[in-house]
């Protein structure tokens, strides 16, 4: 889930064009490019070199940027001068979650105290789609600290069947008992 708001609203002005444009494919694989181009180490450290004239810098987007939809590239073009590329990947983050949103695909962030299986994750794609009511694209996490169970947020909701949760409910249960 895209935690800046920067980068959100870059994305939903994208979003807008290319839903009124009908590009949005067009400009998904235009900002999977460009956030590939502001993610990769040797080109981050490119364009923070103050040696490196702006020219140069505008150059190299220009050239591994081409054959993207040129509204794409002018918000590349800006982000560069603006020095906001990092905020690349969370732009084509943001706007693949809008555009799965219009199309009822949901998204959802697991968190367990280990890995899951593959058949684990299964149960887990299958019991959140029947949730949600849709398709549900999952990313998992791990977090020992949770101790067992699972956490899920999914959009703005928040499942949290974590043993750490059940403990900690549980200790209040108890605490309240003693008054």
């Amino acid at each position: 889930m895209i935690r800046d708001v920067a980068a959100k609203r870059y994305a939903e002005a994208a979003h807008l064009i290319a839903r009124e444009s009908g590009t949005e494919e067009a400009w998904s694989d235009g900002l999977r490019a460009m956030s590939a181009l502001y993610s990769d180490p040797a080109a981050t450290a490119f364009f923070l070199n103050s040696r490196v004239p702006p020219k140069e810098k505008q150059a190299l987007v220009q050239k591994a940027l081409e054959g993207v939809q040129k509204e794409v590239l002018s918000l590349a073009l800006i982000l560069l001068r603006r020095g906001r590329t990092s905020l690349g990947p969370g732009i084509a983050e943001a706007y693949q979650e809008l555009l799965d949103e219009a199309r009822g695909v949901s998204h959802a962030t697991v968190t367990t105290a280990v890995p899951l299986s593959g058949e684990e994750m299964e149960v887990v794609k299958k019991k959140l789609a029947e949730i949600a009511g849709g398709e549900v694209v999952v990313k998992t996490e791990v977090a020992e600290d949770i101790l067992g169970g699972v956490v899920v947020r999914i959009g703005d909701r928040l499942i949290d069947g974590s043993t750490k949760n059940r403990l900690l409910a549980l200790k209040q249960k108890l605490a309240g008992a003693r008054s």
